[in-house]
């Protein structure tokens, strides 16, 4: 079992992308070329992060991992605010890795919690090819997924797993079809639980609207990619973070960044999953 700062150290490199912000309908509001570098100094002891885009550099160097930062062994990872304050700005970044490539996702919200902006960032190792999937479809959702799925926690349990000890794994199921009246309808098995939800799909929001008191919306972005938001958070309510990467067809990449009914971050969650049904929509 790789400890933190092996699992941090997958991500060395020159990763070339883009930041993409969007509003929370899905507009894209502007686009800027990046590149960020990730070098081991004194044998990896040290890892020096330096962004530049817009013109400008940003420079952090790390001798350590921890706070609100969570690493999975392939160098996929979640940081973000490990509390929900009142009357304050918040937000986390879930980040996937494939082979060459890295998808992250920021989700941000305003100090009254409702959801402010996503930034979508593409990357990929220099040098390297790249051949980027289109912008996500429902299509490309519904059928049923099997998955497996880690977890890591912040508690004990987070700090075991540095030590060697193995995360909670379990398989997932996930089955997304449509009704008469064009709902989605979104069953989802895991640990030995099965929650089943309905949504409004417009465009490129598919919005899950049973409770009017937390609604949680998923946009559709270019790249294959979703982002999963309520479109507020509120103190004393349970709530969670995820982002979604299409990276096959028939295989996809989700993590989830789960927080308690007191505002504490809690969990992280890795699950990928293949299509066994697909169910293709016609004209």
């Amino acid at each position: 079992m790789k400890s933190q700062w092996e699992c941090f150290l997958q991500n060395l490199g020159v990763w070339q992308g883009s930041f993409t912000n969007f509003s929370p309908q899905g507009t894209l509001l502007n686009h800027t070329p990046s590149c960020l570098s990730l070098e081991g100094l004194n044998n990896n002891q040290t890892v020096r992060l330096t962004l530049s885009r817009s013109g400008q550099d940003m420079i952090r160097e790390f001798s350590s991992v921890g706070g609100g930062l969570l690493f999975f062994e392939n160098g996929s990872f979640s940081e973000g605010l490990i509390q929900l304050g009142p009357f304050s700005e918040f937000g986390g970044e879930l980040a996937l890795v494939h082979e060459n490539r890295r998808l992250r996702l920021v989700q941000l919200f305003d100090k009254t919690g409702q959801l402010k902006e996503l930034i979508l960032i593409r990357e990929h190792l220099a040098g390297t090819a790249v051949a980027e999937r289109p912008t996500l479809q429902i299509n490309d959702l519904l059928g049923e997924w099997l998955g497996q799925a880690v977890t890591i926690y912040r508690d004990l349990r987070s700090r075991s797993v540095s030590e060697g000890d193995s995360p909670d794994t379990y398989s997932t199921t996930l089955k997304l079809q449509l009704d008469d009246a064009g709902r989605l309808i979104q069953s989802t098995s895991f640990a030995e639980r099965t929650i089943t939800s309905t949504a409004t799909i417009k465009d490129q929001i598919i919005l899950f609207d049973q409770n009017p008191q937390k609604q949680v919306q998923v946009l559709l972005l270019p790249d294959g990619a979703s982002a999963t938001s309520p479109l507020k958070v509120e103190l004393r309510q349970p709530l969670f973070l995820e982002v979604g990467w299409l990276i096959q067809p028939n295989l996809r990449q989700r993590m989830i960044r789960s927080y308690n009914d007191k505002g504490e971050w809690v969990s992280l969650t890795l699950v990928s999953e293949e299509r066994v049904h697909p169910i293709f929509l016609t004209d």
